[in-house]
């Protein structure tokens, strides 16, 4: 079986996640519970309603403090509080058309929000590694329609990709200025096109099928013809967890590193959303409504054999797969169940195998 996150490692380590309020981030929270980790969140508070941090009351495995990444001082104060050993740094404007319409917000977020993190680790005592998380789309696309691999040009059309980008040059400044003369590993993590429960974001595929569903009506597709790199945020979380062990134990791993699905089988978007309405067993179809002018890449997969190979880490739902995963978890919240218990159970199958 493909290696997993370490209990003996996590057990009553102090790590500092920040966007513990979002999507990817609350999974990453429960997890960290689950490991026994000594967690403070650092985050806004959550930007949907519904939210999985809600639903699935994070809160109470953690110390939460809301603190906005653009505040300085906040995050300074937090890092104190904080003391932590390990960082997973999550928090970001993460939506690209958000971005679209607010830049200065997304960038300040995300390039200034990183270094405010950034500036105050740098005096902080006993850390053992701190990983930025920041995005498949920091590479510069020319449609070739060929993998990203880790050693690609950094790039940006749009300011969220842009952003992320920068934070890519951010993080490597700081390492080579600071990090590298105190000996403590500073790496970026560069994820594809998550997909899970609890996502309840605007202009996202999965939240968007699922309202439309609800609603009883059509869903609508920007791109359809797109091909990117759907990965169960489980899997995507997972990575990011072994690649901080293998960091904070000084494995030799480099400091960057793609986390994606094997890219031999490109999905659409139209695919993998005819895939999921019939998972979820909802009236399928969708309508084309294309976005004038719009800078999106038409396609994008990740090259995430260097993980493999270093790390042993492989995607335990992939395809159809994650799918179902994603499925099952909507239809317990549309069936009104516990969505923390459905969520740790979902979590608990991940771990075994099943």
């Amino acid at each position: 079986m493909p290696r997993l996150p370490n209990p003996d490692f996590w057990r009553d380590r102090r790590v500092l996640l920040t966007g513990h309020t979002g999507f990817k981030g609350s999974w990453a929270a429960l997890w960290l519970e689950q490991l026994g980790a000594e967690v403070t969140g650092l985050a806004l508070e959550p930007d949907s309603d519904p939210s999985l941090y809600t639903l699935a009351r994070v809160e109470g495995g953690l110390r939460s403090l809301i603190v906005d990444m653009r505040d300085r001082h906040g995050v300074e104060a937090a890092v104190r509080a904080a003391r932590p050993q390990i960082v997973l740094h999550l928090a970001a404007q993460a939506l690209v058309r958000r971005s679209i319409r607010e830049p200065v917000e997304t960038i300040a977020t995300n390039v200034m929000g990183t270094t405010h993190l950034l500036d105050a680790l740098r005096r902080q005592t006993g850390l053992e590694a701190v990983l930025v998380v920041t995005s498949d789309k920091v590479y510069a696309n020319a449609e070739r329609g060929l993998p990203f691999a880790e050693t690609d040009a950094l790039g940006g059309k749009d300011p969220y990709s842009a952003s992320k980008a920068a934070v890519e040059l951010v993080t490597a400044a700081f390492a080579t200025s600071y990090f590298d003369a105190l000996d403590i590993p500073l790496a970026t993590g560069r994820a594809g096109n998550v997909v899970g429960g609890g996502d309840f974001s605007e202009n996202r595929i999965v939240p968007d099928l699922v309202r439309a569903a609800l609603t009883g009506e059509t869903l609508v597709l920007r791109h359809p013809e797109a091909v990117r790199p759907w990965q169960h945020v489980l899997d995507c979380v997972a990575g990011y967890f072994i690649y901080a062990e293998a960091l904070a134990n000084r494995e030799g791993v480099p400091q960057t590193l793609n986390f994606g699905p094997e890219p031999s089988e490109p999905v659409t978007v139209a695919e993998f959303a005819d895939a999921l309405q019939a998972a979820l067993g909802v009236a399928g179809g969708w309508r084309h409504e294309p976005v004038e002018g719009s800078v999106e890449a038409r396609h994008l997969t990740l090259a995430s054999d260097t993980a493999r190979r270093l790390l042993d880490w492989r995607d335990r739902l992939p395809g159809r797969a994650c799918v179902n995963a994603v499925a099952d978890w909507y239809r317990s919240w549309m069936q009104g169940k516990d969505m923390r218990e459905a969520t740790l159970a979902q979590l608990a199958a991940y771990q075994s195998g099943r």
